[in-house]
């Protein structure tokens, strides 16, 4: 008997006919003699519609009420998952986060969790009971107050869970039958990977794949726990991320060259006009930035002139730009720059595999085929296994299959998307 941990994301969990599937799935777990714990995310659309709700009820909702009413939508789908296996003559008992003894610092909208204490849960395995328990959410160590993770939480949530209880799975139902080598809505020739290392999965999460919440990722590889994503609507295989050494005795040694293409519109290009080309400037404009909370992606700067004066560039998530610009335009006097631009038309292209560090010619043929479809490059980042490019959001689709083609990632069939989100 093991212990088996079930993520089920929201187009799983969608309506009444697909919380009784999920139900019977989880049933069928328990039949086979492992115990189960499930992490379960608000049915559909529902934080959107809550968000919506917030919104017209109040233009700057109170992040500590707007996590209480954002939580709402976990524990509807708790407890209507936990009637339903009830009603196939299994005990399910639900859990809220905090009950879960999920302990989080008190940051409202994208807590970070630093603590778990499942005892409840436990004594809920202990008397064979199914432990279902809403994602996302936790409560604050210090004020007690409801917390939210952000997006992507309820993975970060099952992630948690199963390390603090030792399980040894944890397997993430989506609406896809596992990662591909791109997003198949963007590319519906992709090829399900069969098993990837949390190295290329950081990267690819990190990078606009959506299928993995990044700090889920991060967690596991810490804990090296084996991460399962498998569909909730079909009974394939899925695919399983795992340390660089966890490969089974007698598979081939040499993984792919690429793991995947990964693509993101969620980014903002901010330009910083004219700084003065002297030391210490690029600090003082990253430091304003880093004290308003803002995380920077990608920095290129321009070689200066004759005038002794550069451009710096920089992108962000698109929803700290707005934020980005207002610290800079106060400290715009004291660094002495000229002036700011900003830019939200732009897709992060990003081309990502262990196999790049001992096989040459990967940024050519990444860069051929950009060119052959006539795309233009903004901006390049790249790391012992990714390159990066900034381009137009509108050749984001082109670029995606561009790259997938160029490198013999296209699959003979087209990918499978169940629901609508990837997640």
């Amino acid at each position: 008997m093991g212990l088996v941990v079930q993520k089920y994301g929201g187009s799983s969990v969608a309506d009444a006919e697909s919380v009784k599937r999920v139900a019977r799935r989880i049933v069928e777990t328990k039949r086979a003699g492992d115990d189960v714990v499930v992490i379960v995310s608000a049915m559909g659309d529902t934080t959107d519609e809550l968000i919506d709700l917030a919104e017209q009820v109040s233009p700057n909702p109170a992040p500590r009420e707007l996590d209480m009413l954002l939580t709402a939508g976990e524990r509807i789908s708790m407890a209507v998952l936990a009637m339903a296996i009830n009603d196939l003559g299994f005990e399910a008992r639900s859990y809220t986060g905090s009950q879960a003894g999920l302990i989080t610092d008190s940051t409202h909208g994208k807590a970070r969790i630093i603590d778990v204490t499942p005892g409840r849960i436990q004594s809920a395995i202990a008397d064979g009971a199914i432990a279902i328990v809403a994602g996302f959410q936790g409560v604050a160590q210090d004020t007690k107050d409801i917390t939210t993770l952000g997006r992507g939480g309820s993975d970060t949530t099952a992630v948690a869970l199963a390390a603090a209880l030792n399980a040894d799975v944890c397997e993430i139902y989506t609406d896809v039958d596992g990662i591909f080598t791109a997003d198949p809505r963007i590319a519906p020739a992709a090829r399900q990977v069969p098993r990837i290392t949390y190295e290329e999965m950081l990267e690819l999460a990190a990078n606009g794949a959506k299928v993995l919440h990044l700090r889920c990722v991060e967690y596991a590889r810490r804990f090296d726990l084996p991460i399962h994503v498998r569909s909730s609507f079909s009974n394939k295989t899925g695919t399983l991320v795992v340390s660089d050494t966890s490969a089974p005795e007698g598979e081939a040694v040499e993984q792919p060259i690429i793991a995947g293409v990964a693509h993101d519109l969620g980014d903002a290009k901010v330009t910083v006009v004219g700084v003065p080309d002297l030391p210490g400037k690029a600090a003082e404009i990253f430091s304003a930035v880093a004290e308003a909370g803002v995380n920077i992606d990608m920095i290129v700067q321009n070689v200066s002139g004759s005038s002794r004066r550069t451009d710096v560039t920089f992108t962000c998530p698109m929803a700290d730009g707005q934020r980005a610009l207002s610290v800079l335009e106060k400290v715009k006097s004291d660094i002495g720059f000229d002036d700011l631009t900003y830019d939200d038309g732009i897709a992060k292209i990003s081309l990502v595999g262990a196999g790049m560090r001992s096989h040459p010619g990967v940024s050519a043929t990444f860069f051929n085929a950009l060119a052959e479809s006539g795309i233009n490059v903004e901006m390049i980042s790249t790391s012992e296994i990714r390159i990066s490019v900034v381009t137009r959001a509108d050749s984001a689709g082109e670029a995606v299959r561009a790259v997938h083609t160029a490198f013999g990632l296209d699959g003979s069939g087209e990918a499978v998307v169940y629901g609508g989100t990837g997640r």
